[in-house]
């Protein structure tokens, strides 16, 4: 079984400590390891380092590569330039149904958490076992809902369908993006709706075989690259080609045109989390909400619910009756802000677009 990791976002929601130059997945957020080193270390051993793959731009191949010094390098694919995950999938399906057409692949994402990790793997295999028998399927991933979330997208399912190894792969009935809060609150009373984490499994050729069906551009650009011989023109030609990619998501250039009876659907509780924003991290690492969590030298003194990182050693950071906070340090700009308003961040990075403050992005 293959596994495929996509870390090429930059994530501005987490920002001051993820930048253009070292996003947040290549960044030291969790017991001194970014979150990319704990997606590939929780596959271990189940996963040899041989079956493992890299998607992300060709500006952080030598990073990753120091990160997961163990991965071969011929695993970690640099694309040319950033345009959306639909070309990047179709990337990683074509390379690999050229030489692994019908293994199963569990495809992935670098800036997520997993605390149920023993849990995790036995989904994966028990999905790569029906995989394998049903070679023209994808199965969804979902975890079961901890609250009515309107950030995430959910995913409808029906009755079992099948069991592997205890494993419920559950029918799929359809996706529901980022619902208002009423509509959550509605899923989330229900045991039909589960979190959509953009994990699945698959085949290679079967997903390739979607892209010419549903997205025959990227398809045929993807093509052009891989057909290449030569190294030279390969890396030539992926440049070109990939360039001339439509930016479009892999839900929008899949999914949402999938039919039904291709599917199951996963639900399980994983502890997943996306902690592509500051309180999504807290509540990710939180046992309880009035914790506070901290990274570096903090002393908290009558303080609740904060998040507080100092990646500073030279300085201490101290907060007396403090709550609902967030402050992030860094070498070069300090961030303290109130949790409810890290929304407001992404806005702010935006705007430093053309001033002095640009080299802080």
């Amino acid at each position: 079984m293959k596994a495929v990791i996509f870390a090429g976002g930059v994530g501005t929601r987490l920002w001051p400590l993820s930048r253009k130059k070292s996003p947040k997945q290549f960044e030291k957020i969790i017991d001194n390891q970014s979150t990319l080193q704990l997606a590939v270390k929780r596959l271990l051993p189940e996963f040899s380092p041989q079956d493992i793959y890299i998607s992300t731009g060709a500006a952080y191949t030598d990073l990753v590569a120091k990160q997961l010094d163990f991965i071969p390098k011929e695993n970690i694919i640099g694309e040319p330039e950033k345009k959306d995950v639909g070309p990047a999938v179709a990337f990683m399906m074509g390379y690999l149904a050229r030489n692994f057409p019908d293994e199963p692949v569990v495809i992935l994402w670098s800036d997520h958490i997993v605390r149920q990790e023993e849990r995790f793997k036995k989904i994966l295999l028990a999905a790569g076992k029906v995989i394998a028998k049903n070679k023209n399927k994808i199965i969804f991933i979902g975890q079961k809902p901890r609250f009515a979330s309107d950030n995430l997208g959910w995913i409808e399912t029906d009755d079992v369908l099948i069991k592997e190894n205890d494993i419920s792969f559950c029918k799929f009935i359809g996706f529901k993006y980022k619902p208002d809060k009423e509509l959550a609150e509605k899923y989330f009373k229900s045991n039909k709706y589960c979190w959509n984490l953009g994990y699945f499994v698959s085949t290679p050729k079967f997903i390739y075989s979607l892209f010419q069906r549903f997205s025959p551009k990227i398809y045929d650009l993807t093509e052009k690259i891989l057909q290449t011989k030569s190294k030279s023109d390969f890396n030539k030609n992926f440049k070109t080609y990939y360039h001339q990619m439509p930016e479009i998501s892999f839900d929008n250039a899949i999914l949402e045109q999938l039919d039904r009876e291709f599917a199951y659907v996963v639900v399980d509780d994983i502890g997943w989390s996306d902690v592509g924003a500051w309180e999504a991290l807290k509540e990710a690492l939180e046992n309880k909400k009035e914790d506070n969590i901290v990274k570096g030298k903090v002393l908290m003194e009558d303080s609740f619910d904060n998040l507080v990182y100092n990646y500073d050693d030279n300085k201490l950071i101290v907060g007396i009756d403090l709550n609902d906070m967030l402050i992030v340090n860094t070498d070069d700009v300090l961030l303290v802000t109130k949790k409810t308003s890290v929304a407001k961040i992404k806005k702010l990075v935006e705007s430093f677009r053309g001033t002095e403050n640009e080299k802080l992005t």
